[in-house]
């Protein structure tokens, strides 16, 4: 059985729509979706029934992009975030609130996150508002701080660290034997934020709570998407994959979709020499 991985499909766009139906069947093995297929109901419907009967598992988390206000009727926060899960769980798809499974024939526990980010990936000990202004000042805006609503949360970072404690309490639980496959939309690291066109992006990235997870919880793999800079990292000896497809100008469209699935468990490549550790980046 093999594991692959894919995220940030933007299927609202044509192209990444009509790319993504030709995704090949892999009816022995479980695919991975990192988050940001589309922005509503329908573009994540689309997408899963799609991928489900192609492949033995499919596992999803939210994206920044599923969260967003945009569709009648207007769900939002915790109660669109609940209904989506709903409609995973109505195909059979695994979700971060399902029970998190371990893989045959092995002590690896599959681990769905949704964790959110609290405006601490930033220089110094910003507020988050005084993170939004750093941005702003670099001629940054993100759109969550018009389009992902909290509710009933009082702000996003309050609901970032109410996943981050529940999340924890989880893997808290877990036997110390237990390895893990770690999933979550933003990346755990802001070192892996290398965001060379927008560097001031990073507030909305990510947690500084989680840079240790994968020493913590005994990572074997961290999946991730979110950054549209697609590469694999090693840290510590873990493997990180940013396994993202992004918007149709920065992915070749000769290989659309299917040329971008990646194979993140059994590991395709050894951990670097520690003298050769830089990222390999995924053209």
């Amino acid at each position: 059985m093999r594991i692959y991985a894919l995220s940030d499909l933007h299927v609202g766009l044509e192209a990444n729509r009509e790319t993504v139906t030709t995704l090949p069947e892999h009816p022995g093995d479980w695919l991975i979706l990192a988050g940001d297929l589309g922005e509503t109901e329908a573009h994540l419907r689309l997408v899963l029934e799609h991928v489900v009967p192609r492949y033995a598992k499919v596992v999803w988390v939210p994206g920044n992009h599923e969260l967003w206000t945009s569709e009648t009727p207007r769900l939002s926060g915790q109660d669109k975030y609940d209904h989506l899960v709903e409609l995973c769980r109505s195909l059979g798809v695994l979700t971060p609130e399902d029970d998190w499974p371990t893989l045959p024939g092995t002590d690896v526990v599959v681990v769905p996150m949704f964790l959110l980010y609290d405006y601490s990936f930033c220089p110094g000990n910003m507020s988050p508002g005084d993170a939004v202004r750093w941005a702003a000042a670099g001629g940054i805006v993100c759109a969550d701080e018009r389009r992902l609503h909290p509710d009933p949360w009082p702000s996003r970072q309050d609901w970032c660290a109410a996943r981050v404690e529940a999340t924890r309490a989880r893997l808290d639980r877990l036997p110390p034997s237990k390895r893990t496959l770690l999933i979550n939309h933003w990346p755990l690291r802001l070192d892996l934020c290398r965001l060379f066109r927008i560097p001031r992006f990073t507030p909305w990235c990510g947690t500084r709570q989680t840079e240790d997870w994968h020493l913590t919880y005994r990572a074997e793999v961290v999946v991730s998407g979110h950054l549209h800079m697609r590469a694999t990292d090693w840290r510590d000896g873990v493997c990180f994959e940013e396994v993202s497809l992004g918007y149709p100008r920065q992915y070749d469209p000769a290989r659309g979709a299917p040329g971008y699935l990646r194979q993140i468990w059994p590991a395709t490549e050894p951990a670097p020499h520690p003298t050769n550790a830089g990222p390999r980046w995924h053209r």
